[in-house]
């Protein structure tokens, strides 16, 4: 059984104290939200490594930047075709982690001597904050922070698994019936699930008549939007785990996909350890492009991760590294790795769509 650490405990009590507050119930997406960003004490709002490549580094996961440096120098192939055609020179990011996708990034650009004027890193992570601050201090004043969205932006915009981390909520249809699935508090304090009778339904109707148990995401997509409102002139690609709409709501799908992290393990219950491990689920892709085209966006391309590295120059690349590297970074194309599991939503803004690098061969948008 695991034991609470401090911060843990005071978060539990804090979430506590917001059911308590709410009548008894709290919607399983403001759950989430506390659990994951509550000021101090939430996952990644606290002190905990999260990131890093084996549980013995005291980690929960690693991403595609810390997996191998390939995949942020491949990505930056098309952050510079995507800067030419904006007429930008401002790249946007979204949780940058631990600054090393920004750094893969920047280095790539500055060895092709590609002009940026600024690096903006928008991180609710203040312990993140702090270690990307340390990683990224050779670049200077070209890599700045940001705590809001300015009025009107210009550039071109990454969100390496951001979307995954937006709270969702939970939906389970139980004996025929549409519930919301929430959280209460049982004896002794402890988090349960709470469920009740609700108008939402998922944007597809699940075909039969079994319990099922899927997420919608109405935080994510709104977050699209709201970017949407502000970018000017630009473009956008997020990269992260994920189906289109007639995947994920497919009938057999009927656990739904949220899961959690912890010392690079995954299991199904967010509420034990609540603020040690990280709570996340797979994207809604066609959701996100109808929200970026509600927003004024157009889409450039949907596709895998494996296919958009490739078609990004990602074999030339593998050239030069050893044969261990190569093998990390096999991992980041191959289809029973990343490269099949993740996909990449590539949008545009005041702009004229252009026959985009990473979508050349193998664009999924006929399947949003």
């Amino acid at each position: 059984m695991n034991t609470c650490a401090p911060s843990s405990a005071e978060l539990s009590q804090h979430i506590a104290h917001a059911i308590t507050a709410a009548g008894g119930w709290l919607g399983f997406d403001r759950f989430m939200h506390l659990a994951l960003y509550a000021p101090g004490l939430g996952y990644y709002a606290n002190d905990s490594l999260k990131l890093g490549a084996m549980p013995a580094d005291g980690s929960d996961f690693v991403t595609a930047p810390e997996l191998s440096s390939l995949y942020g120098q491949t990505l930056a192939a098309q952050v510079i075709e995507a800067l030419q055609h904006t007429a930008t020179n401002e790249v946007w990011e979204f949780g940058a982690g631990s600054g090393a996708l920004a750094e893969q990034v920047l280095t790539t650009l500055q060895a092709q001597g590609v002009p940026l004027e600024r690096y903006t890193i928008v991180d609710v992570s203040g312990s993140l904050r702090q270690r990307q601050q340390a990683r990224l201090a050779a670049f200077g004043d070209v890599v700045q922070w940001a705590d809001h969205l300015p009025p009107a932006m210009h550039g071109v915009v990454l969100g390496n698994e951001v979307l995954d981390a937006m709270p969702v909520q939970l939906l389970a249809r139980i004996d025929g019936t549409w519930h919301e699935r929430g959280v209460a508090l049982g004896d002794g304090g402890a988090f349960i699930w709470s469920d009740r009778p609700t108008p939402l339904r998922p944007p597809l109707e699940i075909e039969g008549e079994h319990d099922y148990l899927t997420e919608i995401h109405p935080q994510g997509e709104a977050f699209i939007r709201t970017l949407g409102h502000h970018l000017q002139r630009g473009a956008a690609f997020f990269i992260d785990y994920g189906f289109g709409e007639d995947e994920y709501y497919h009938p057999q799908r009927s656990m739904g996909t949220l899961v959690c992290h912890q010392r690079h393990k995954m299991d199904s219950d967010p509420l034990a350890d609540v603020g040690g491990k990280d709570i996340t689920a797979h994207v809604n892709f066609t959701g996100s492009a109808v929200a970026a085209q509600d927003a004024g966006f157009d889409i450039l391309g949907y596709t895998s991760q494996g296919h958009f590295l490739l078609n990004c120059g990602f074999t030339a690349k593998t050239d030069a590294l050893t044969l261990s590297q190569r093998a990390l970074a096999g991992k980041l194309v191959l289809e029973h790795e990343m490269g099949e599991l993740f996909k990449v939503l590539g949008l545009c803004k005041g702009v004229p769509p252009w026959p985009t690098l990473g979508f050349a061969h193998g664009d999924r948008t006929h399947r949003l």
